[in-house]
């Protein structure tokens, strides 16, 4: 067996290539946008790719499974269950998939998204076992992928886990992330072993009905362009350039410098509507970073922008997003709206009056790719 993890750095995505080298069939799971690695590595090992397998529908990033199979003529797989706009071979819970000597065992494991699957790798020369398991954004190396992306379910998260676990502790566990905003907990190795995982992710020690509570509590801001992104991933939109690829400076600013600019600059707010509502500069408009790119329109071009989430990391990141799509005179707002409340400045609130509050999030920072919590 051939077997190699890509790492994207920028986004904290996993993806795989798992060959034959017996019959030099291949598959690739997972796939980046950017499909140059692996038609590279497929043509350095003469490999012939037979199928292109998405988990899931990702929301965080866009897939290049569709470019990659189109490019190669291998089969596009999805599970059965996937709402997607364009063709493809719907896998089943209990499937194998020949790969030459290699069996590759499809799980249904929802929870994440209803459609998620995980891919059990069989060797059988080696062992009638499985030796290893791609989890997608199911089972994280310390946590497990959130629920709030798109139709998910933590009590069908907890199903799938409890099911994962049922798997030989020496099962090495290859997820879909290792860094960002798909898990609270990730500790960014990017792999683990379902013994470990067992012993010591915090979340698998609970029961049913403290795991629900946790993964439906109030969760981390939706990543930059969650809209744009699944719409691409779904084929109903053709928006890759949605995608954060560059890590341009973005100058900051701090919240006294921001009280003084004057009514020529617009303050983009980048929070949730829900926090955007409990207190906000005056005068801000809300565009949830997560539509950012489906709402390019109602961002002002006419003057400079200064922009703001809770904590600074957010506007940061979408300041670089706006930056990629061609605005110009973009600064971000070191501290964010917790800075600037902090500081006693005034702020506008919702008809209800409530008191704003600092809300507990996880943001996935810029440059570095690192988590700082606001």
């Amino acid at each position: 067996m051939y077997f190699k993890q890509f790492l994207d750095e920028r986004c904290g995505c996993a993806s795989y290539l798992v060959a034959s080298r017996v019959t030099h069939e291949a598959a690739v799971i997972d796939p980046a946008l950017d499909i140059a690695p692996y038609a590279d590595l497929l043509r350095q090992r003469d490999f012939r790719l037979r199928y292109v397998i998405d988990t899931h529908v990702h929301a965080d990033h866009v897939s290049g499974a569709r470019a990659l199979a189109a490019a190669t003529g291998a089969e596009l797989c999805l599970h059965a269950g996937a709402n997607v706009a364009y063709p493809f071979r719907p896998l089943h819970d209990g499937e194998d998939l020949p790969l030459g000597t290699l069996r590759l065992h499809v799980l249904h494991t929802p929870g994440h998204r209803p459609e998620l699957i995980s891919i059990l790798i069989v060797n059988p020369e080696r062992s009638p076992e499985p030796s290893m398991v791609l989890t997608g954004d199911s089972l994280l190396v310390g946590d497990v992928g959130r629920p709030d992306f798109g139709g998910g379910d933590p009590a069908a998260q907890y199903d799938s886990i409890t099911r994962l676990l049922r798997l030989p502790d020496w099962v090495a566990v290859f997820p879909g992330h290792f860094e960002g905003p798909c898990g609270k907990g990730m500790c960014g190795r990017p792999s683990t072993t379902i013994g470990f995982e067992r012993l010591f992710n915090p979340l698998l020690r609970l029961e049913r009905p403290e795991f629900v509570a946790n993964l439906s509590e109030t969760v981390p801001a939706r990543p930059l362009n969650l809209t744009a992104i699944e719409s691409t991933n779904r084929g109903v939109a053709d928006l890759p350039w949605a995608m954060l690829t560059t890590t341009t400076s973005i100058p900051e600013i701090e919240v006294d410098e921001l009280a003084r600019l004057g009514p020529d600059v617009a303050v983009l707010d980048v929070r949730e509507p829900s926090e955007f509502a409990q207190g906000h500069v005056p005068g801000a408009l809300n565009v949830p970073q997560a539509d950012l790119a489906s709402r390019l329109a109602d961002v002002p071009r006419d003057r400079p922008l200064a922009l703001i989430c809770q904590a600074g990391a957010r506007s940061l990141r979408a300041a670089q997003f706006l930056a990629q799509a061609g605005f110009r005179d973009l600064v971000s707002v070191r501290g964010g709206t917790g800075a600037w409340i902090a500081a006693g400045r005034p702020v506008e609130r919702d008809a209800t009056g409530e008191p704003a509050v600092a809300v507990v999030e996880t943001e996935w920072a810029h440059a570095g790719g690192h988590t700082v919590s606001a």
